[in-house]
């Protein structure tokens, strides 16, 4: 096998298409996941491997401040945003399902900390430059702070 060769099978061939052997597109997997038993794996799995790297994250950030689900999952993955979250309640993530279902833009209840918000990908940028703004700020203060 080819550098190229690898390149592509690792790039192209694996993840929901890897998995599905079928497509990457969730949407698709959404709907023929009754049907398709692969379409289900491969939708399981993802939600598995995003769930488990927020919780990676989680833990090397000590903790989140906001979780925001930007693209596709952000815009119209209801389900996906549902299955993604359950089981996350330990790091304060408590889903709204009525606003999850209609893709508000925070879809967790009043009391969850962290907020986990829904992102259209026009919106995206927003969240990312009000994040670095509070990094950046927290950055700034704490090295006042120790300078004094």
């Amino acid at each position: 096998m080819t550098a190229e060769q690898f390149h592509h099978m690792v790039n192209a061939q694996s993840g929901l298409l890897g998995v599905s052997e079928t497509c990457s597109d969730t949407r698709d997997l959404l709907q023929r996941e009754s049907s398709d038993a692969r379409a289900a794996e491969a939708l399981a799995l993802f939600c598995y491997q995003a769930k488990k790297w927020i919780g990676a994250l989680a833990a090397a950030l000590g903790g989140l401040d906001t979780l925001v689900f930007a693209g596709g999952i952000g815009e119209n993955a209801a389900v996906l945003r549902e299955r993604i979250c359950e089981g996350l309640g330990f790091l304060g993530i408590n889903l709204e399902l009525a606003r999850n279902a209609a893709n508000a833009p925070v879809i967790t209840t009043d009391r969850s900390q962290p907020p986990s918000a829904s992102s259209p990908h026009r919106t995206r940028s927003f969240y990312i430059a009000t994040a670095a703004a509070k990094v950046l700020s927290r950055a700034g203060a704490a090295a006042g702070t120790s300078s004094s």
